[in-house]
Order: C-alpha cells, then structure tokens, then sequence
C-alpha cells in the first residue's frame, strides 16, 4: 500500500483526506473491470465511470452554483492516486478538466450550461486543442487562423498532439484573431467534434497508448458567440488554465513513482539474491532510500503549488513549474531505479515497472517541456529579486 503519511501534512483539509481514501478504495474496486486492449474504448469507458462516480464533477464547475470553483489539492490527490493504479484512468479524468478548464474559469452561462454538466456526468469527453505542428511550448507563435465573417469565425490551419483528439465531443480551441502581434493576437473557442470543416487528420501512436490526433480546420464555421472571454485574450486564457492543471502533471509523475517505490520495495523483500532478501544488499537499500526522498520532495513542492492556488493566490507560475520539473524528471528517476531493480522482469511487457516506465516519459513534455519550466522559474526568480 502507498505511503498516506503526507496527507497528515497542513496544506490538507479533512476532505481531502477523505477524498483520497474513497477514490482509492473506488479505484482498487473498479479499475481492473476496464479492459485496455482498444484505446479509444478504454478511454470511453473510463470517463463514464468517472462519470458514474461522481469523480469527474471535480474537473469542472457546477454552473448551476456561482460560487463552485476548482479545487486544486483535490484535483493533483484524484490524479496521484489514480495515475497510481492506472495511467489511462488518470489520462481520462485530467483531459475532462483541462479540455473544459477554459469554459470553466472564463465560460459565459451558456458555454457553461451547454457543456459542464455533460463533462462532469461522463456524457460527452472534452480536448485542449493548445498545439501546432510548428507551436508546442511557444504559444504565442500559434498559426492556425480564426477569420471574422459576420457573425461566424472561419477557423483554417492544424493542430497536433491534441489529447482525445479523436474521440472528443468538445475542443477547446486556440487560435489567431489577429488583434495584435504574438501572444496579443490570439482568442479562445469552443469547437463541437462534429462541425464542418474539422477533421482528424491523423492519429499519433506513442509508446504508452492513449487517444492523441492531428487536427485539420478547412473553411470550419464558428459562430461568434462560441468565443471564450474576449477577442485577444486567448493568451491569458491559455496560461490561466495551465497555471492550474500544470501542478496536477506533476501529482500524476508522483502517482506512477509512489506505485514504482511500492513495486520496488515488494521486490526487494521477496526476491532473494546470494541466499539472503534483495533488500540486505546496502546498494538496493540506497536506491529504495533515493526513491523515498524523491517522491517526498516532490510531494511538498506538488501540494504547496495546489495550496497556494486554493488559498486565493493569482498565479502559481514559478511554483506549478516547479512541481511540474521536479516531480516528472524525479519520477523518471524513480521509476528508472525500479526496472533496475526487477532486473529482466524490469523490461517485460506486461510488468507494471515496464509499464511505468513507457508512461512517465511524456509528463517530461506535456504542458510544458522540462526545460520550458526552467526558463519560466529562472524568469519569475529574476522578476521577483529586481521587484523586491
């Protein structure tokens, strides 16, 4: 069983803690009944019963409650613990909030209306439709166009590595008005799957399998009313969002170590080596003990950026970016030391360590690449000791 010392830790309320220990006795119960063998049906099945659950209402706001906002801490401790017991269940409730996480934090009514309570019951799946073939971590170089005519927007360009892409119902989607140069320039809409002119272009296979698209725009007609707040603030929309799920990456990377330490440790204790347990060798005892100090590091720097942003804080940038860096290239680390440690059983298909090994990797790039998050600390560092 994962260590569940930390939730003693301050930045948790009794829900929250009451939170984890239901969602992990939900997934213990229900996860293994989800067979993974089509990806795309997997993921169907997965959101429905999160749906059915009652866990997706986390990922959004209730629109029929004006003062319901996103918890943080509840979204990273839904996401530790399920990317915990299964990568794809994790994937599944994160792409639900960060594909309406724009709707949610800058949605009209009837953007809300329409769209959240079918999210939040597992009804329909949401997408973030954020990158492009030329633009991934450089967002404001977005190229894909959003032309005004009357009383529509014409969308025409690509988008790439959009997860869901594909089997999507609603996108999220960011593109270039054209009121300014750069980051200025750029607007928010909401884009129905099944609108002329949005195709799926390609699929895009990766090495631990989940639902990911290229997307064409040819002549797509919007009406100008699916536009997310106002013309030119696509930029700010964009960042605010990420702002708030980038420090979930990071409790998904703690979720795959803590399973990685737990695998480990259950290894070590079992297997025998030179006629004594795994575990007597104090070079395996040295890596169990680098484990434990990875995870709870990244730990603090993870729930220390979910509480700051509960606790009313604007921007969390330099601290989500940190959590983000630490935990997803520590879990790497982690999980590393794992297959080391379960020898050729390490890289067996099949073997939950091989299995984590293929999941973390992406964590590394998604929302923002490892060293996109050093550039963004190193610039808020500099910010904060010239302002101070």
């Amino acid at each position: 069983m994962a260590d569940r010392s930390f939730l003693e830790w301050p930045f948790f309320d009794d829900r929250h803690r009451a939170l984890a220990a239901r969602i992990d006795d939900w997934a213990s119960a229900n996860l293994a009944a989800i067979d993974h063998a089509d990806t795309d049906a997997a993921c169907r099945d997965l959101v429905a019963a999160l749906g059915e659950g009652g866990w997706l209402k986390l990922t959004a706001v209730d629109p029929d409650d004006p003062n319901s906002s996103l918890d943080v801490r509840s979204l990273c401790l839904m996401r530790e613990t399920l990317a915990r017991h299964d990568g794809l269940a994790d994937f599944a409730f994160a792409m639900q909030g960060l594909g309406t996480g724009a709707i949610s934090l800058f949605g009209n009514d009837r953007q809300k209306r329409e769209w959240l309570p079918r999210t939040r019951a597992g009804k329909a799946i949401s997408a973030f439709a954020l990158s492009e073939p030329a633009s991934g971590s450089d967002v404001a170089n977005l190229a894909l166009t959003a032309k005004r005519d009357g009383d529509s927007y014409v969308l025409d360009g690509e988008k790439t590595w959009i997860s869901n892409g594909g089997i999507a119902d609603v996108y999220t989607l960011f593109a270039r008005t054209g009121e300014a140069p750069g980051a200025k320039g750029l607007s928010a809409f909401v884009v129905p799957a099944d609108t002329p002119g949005l195709t799926v272009a390609e699929r895009i296979d990766v090495v631990a399998p989940h639902p990911l698209a290229r997307l064409a725009f040819d002549g797509c007609r919007i009406p100008a009313s699916a536009m997310i707040g106002k013309p030119g603030e696509g930029f700010r929309i964009a960042m605010s969002v990420l702002d708030v799920f980038r420090s979930t990456v990071a409790a998904a990377a703690l979720g795959f170590a803590r399973r990685a330490l737990d695998e480990s440790v259950g290894r070590a204790a079992n297997r025998e080596l030179f006629g004594a347990p795994l575990f007597d060798m104090q070079m395996v005892q040295g890596h169990i003990a680098d484990m434990a100090l990875d995870i709870d590091a990244a730990a603090l720097l993870v729930y220390r950026a979910a509480w700051l942003k509960d606790s009313g804080a604007p921007r969390v940038s330099r601290e989500a970016a940190m959590a983000k860096l630490f935990a997803t290239d520590h879990a790497q680390d982690v999980i590393d030391k794992a297959v080391q440690l379960h020898g050729g059983d390490g890289v067996r298909k099949g073997c939950i360590v091989e299995s984590l090994y293929r999941e973390i990797r992406a964590l590394r790039i998604y929302e923002g690449a490892s060293d996109v998050q050093k550039v963004i600390i190193a610039r808020q560092t500099m910010s904060a000791l010239a302002g101070g």
